[in-house]
């Protein structure tokens, strides 16, 4: 400013009369929880400004009806909760099948301590009680003369002819038509058999039918897994035909769906198995070649309301998730679901085109998506406006649609 010319320096009577009385209020002071709602305590007090100074007076000479709060609402962080688990008990058998069980805790994720289970009531948790094995028992293990012994045999004691036309008989007795009678393997002019041809593509399919049969022997195939899908409102039941499971060997049958979870080997012809859901995975696990199950499975209404009216099912290859729409008397009260069930060959993926969950500042702790990997139980939760895109380790994801 050197070139400008400076005014003069010059001093004003200003008016210093006492203001009138006000209140003060301080910084408030740490908040009372370390997540969540919390309370901030901050002082307040009646002062007045007397010749620019501030003096402090008695409280009934500011006006009430105006004084601050004392304690306020804080939050420093949202909370988060988490499912936690016990490690695992023993198997509850010394030999064959049995249960394993866990103690569920609900955990604050910051302190990691135990809190009230009531937290983690909107989260999906994991199963507690799953089965197991404990190798074979004693009496499965003994010569030729066992059942698993029995059950290796393939080759008939009677002529082809006569024991072709008793297992026709049979399956007629269960009402099934003749074309889902497994007929005997006959080798090919390459020297390999017709079945095993068509039976290699069994494997790693969705059956979506209403009713079928699934044969799943002699695949080459170690482990073959197949999915059995039908509408929401639906259940699946399965019946064993056939079985040349070697159980002393450690083959074995598994059926797992949303609500339950099954494994066999003995006794397994004529057993019955409810999925209680519309989907069922089968999935056999066999050592020795030319084993394995032939199993009937058909639908019928579910017995019990396993779903929400907003729930939806989608079979792949492909689809588009749509946010679901709730009726004004169920909003807050449900959480609505979208089930994904793809061929066991093939994996999931979800990508998210556009999502808003509100702004950062009116997000709530409820408010939120949450994409859960059936096979491995493990969960993602999406906020705000934040696009993902998510992959599965299996071949059954669900999504939570909350608040």
């Amino acid at each position: 400013c050197h070139p400008v010319p400076k005014p003069e320096s010059r001093m004003e009577v200003c008016d210093l009369s006492p203001c009138p009385p006000r209140w003060k209020v301080t910084p408030a002071g740490p908040c009372s929880s370390s997540c969540g709602l919390g309370l901030a305590v901050q002082l307040v007090t009646c002062v007045q400004i007397h010749q620019g100074k501030e003096v402090l007076l008695e409280e009934r000479l500011c006006p009430v009806a105006e004084k601050p709060l004392t304690s306020i609402p804080c939050v420093i962080r949202t909370c988060s909760y988490e499912w936690s688990f016990s490690e695992w008990t023993e198997c509850s058998t010394s030999c064959g099948n049995g249960i394993q069980t866990r103690q569920d805790f609900c955990l604050n994720s910051l302190t990691r301590k135990h809190v009230n289970r009531i937290f983690c009531r909107r989260f999906p948790k994991a199963i507690v009680v799953r089965g197991c094995s404990a190798g074979p028992c004693a009496e499965q293990a003994v010569g030729t003369g066992s059942h698993g012994a029995q059950q290796q045999t393939v080759t008939p004691a009677t002529p082809l002819t006569v024991a072709a036309t008793a297992k026709e008989a049979r399956y007629k007795d269960l009402g099934l038509p003749p074309s889902a009678v497994p007929q005997e393997q006959t080798k090919s002019s390459e020297g390999e058999d017709n079945t095993t041809k068509r039976k290699r593509g069994v494997c790693g399919k969705l059956f979506l039918n209403a009713t079928g049969v699934i044969n799943m022997m002699g695949v080459e195939s170690r482990d073959c897994t197949v999915a059995i899908g039908r509408p929401l409102q639906e259940e699946i039941t399965v019946r064993i035909l056939e079985s040349s499971l070697n159980c002393s060997a450690g083959e074995v049958v598994l059926f797992s769906g949303r609500m339950m979870w099954r494994t066999g080997c003995r006794k397994l012809p004529l057993s019955l198995i409810n999925s209680r859901t519309n989907t069922l995975i089968v999935k056999q696990r066999v050592l020795l070649p030319g084993n394995g199950i032939i199993l009937q499975y058909d639908s019928r209404t579910a017995t019990k309301k396993y779903y929400q009216g907003c729930d939806k099912q989608l079979f792949g290859p492909q689809g588009e998730i749509v946010n679901p729409v709730q009726s004004p008397d169920q909003r807050g009260e449900v959480v609505c679901r979208t089930f994904i069930t793809v061929a066991p060959r093939h994996r999931v993926a979800i990508r998210a085109l556009y999502i808003d969950l509100g702004n950062e500042s009116n997000q709530t702790h409820f408010n939120y998506i949450l994409v859960r990997d059936v096979s491995t139980m493990k969960t993602r939760v999406f906020h705000g406006k934040q696009q993902f895109f998510w992959q599965s380790t299996g071949s059954q994801a669900e999504i939570e649609f909350h608040d």
